[in-house]
């Protein structure tokens, strides 16, 4: 069946004329820029740096791959929703805190425990926490018919208020939270399985959950084909009998979850956090999304288009770092991807449109 598409597009290509071919290599080229220019990226940084391609390089991609592929699967929604979320990094490091204030063995932030609580209820806690800060989104978005980027800025400037907060608490003073216990590090760190002596992390596996989980959700669901509805055209998807208002709301609760899950791995990644961990998060997150696909003019996305822009963007990232490239030129290049990816995004809809 899909010889015979593939094979009528062909008869259908050669029937153009000379112009009318150019145009459409053209278009092709243009609509998958960003993709060309990341693998010519790579290309170059292989030639130049022939380490870039080897086994710790990779397995390093992919770890880093993982650890930021819940949030990016969480912000995925806002925008299929013609929303965003600018709140997600903030809320990375509220519930990152949280996890290292708690699974310790020094308990500055709350001096009179003597011993950590089981990291199951700790997960369900900093859980909580991120679906608290959902719910305040989704729900001022849909019953107060707030603009998204509105809504997320005021509750990240919330979220990093109470981060500070949270870290003046008992004698911890605002500094850095460390001292991490060995069974909650060992949870998140410790040896899924080694490729020659490259260790993989188990988080790999649990990103690979998530990934499932949210590719079932999205596309096996109700709540999934109402959140595309919804994101399509609200007013239509009103009139078809979709709850928008809660459909919105349950959208912002899911990441919410998958900022908390970050913010718990990224913890136990680093050994430690503090009020900047999670800052700038959200940005590699829609860059990823935008890359892989999830377009902000509402109802289109793929869960897998989100994992190739997040593992896109490490590549580069990680690529850079080979180069030597000053940290701060990583901002520019971060946001001159994200500018990009939304004017091919934008071109792709209006030759739709």
């Amino acid at each position: 069946m899909a010889d015979k598409k593939i094979g009528a597009k062909g008869q259908a290509f050669a029937q153009l004329s000379p112009k009318d071919k150019m145009k459409k290599v053209g278009d092709l080229l243009l609509n998958n820029a960003m993709y060309i220019i990341i693998i010519l990226a790579v290309i170059y940084i292989s030639i130049k740096v022939p380490a870039f391609l080897k086994l710790p390089s990779i397995v390093n991609v992919v770890s880093l791959t993982a650890a930021k592929l819940p949030i990016a699967l969480g912000i995925g929604g806002c925008i299929v929703l013609t929303g965003t979320d600018i709140s997600a990094g903030r809320v990375v490091g509220l519930t990152a805190c949280i996890s290292a204030s708690l699974l310790t063995t020094t308990f500055k932030v709350f001096p009179e425990m003597t011993s950590a609580p089981p990291i199951f209820v700790v997960l369900l806690l900093v859980l909580g926490t991120g679906a608290i800060v959902g719910l305040v989104n989704g729900f001022s978005v849909a019953k107060f018919k707030l603009h998204p980027f509105i809504v997320t800025l005021s509750t990240q400037l919330i979220v990093y208020g109470v981060i500070l907060m949270y870290l003046k608490n008992g004698t911890n003073n605002g500094q850095t939270l460390s001292g991490l216990t060995d069974s909650y590090r060992s949870m998140v760190t410790g040896t899924l399985f080694s490729i020659g002596s490259v260790a993989v992390p188990k988080y790999v596996l649990y990103a690979i959950i998530l990934t499932i989980v949210m590719w079932i959700i999205w596309n096996k669901t109700t709540f999934g084909k109402n959140m595309f509805a919804v994101g399509s055209n609200e007013e239509a998807a009103n009139v078809s009998g979709v709850n928008v208002s809660r459909t919105i709301i349950l959208v912002f609760v899911l990441a919410g979850v998958m900022y908390a899950i970050t913010g718990f791995l990224d913890s136990a990644r680093i050994a430690s956090a503090n009020a900047a961990t999670g800052f700038n998060y959200e940005c590699d997150a829609i860059a990823a999304c935008v890359i892989g696909g999830v377009s902000f003019v509402g109802g289109i996305g793929r869960i897998s288009g989100i994992v190739v822009g997040v593992l896109l963007l490490q590549i580069i990232f990680a690529g850079l770092n080979f180069l030597s490239v000053d940290a701060n030129m990583l901002y520019i290049i971060k946001g001159l991807i994200i500018l990009i990816a939304c004017a091919i995004d934008m071109r792709k809809y209006l030759v739709r449109k």
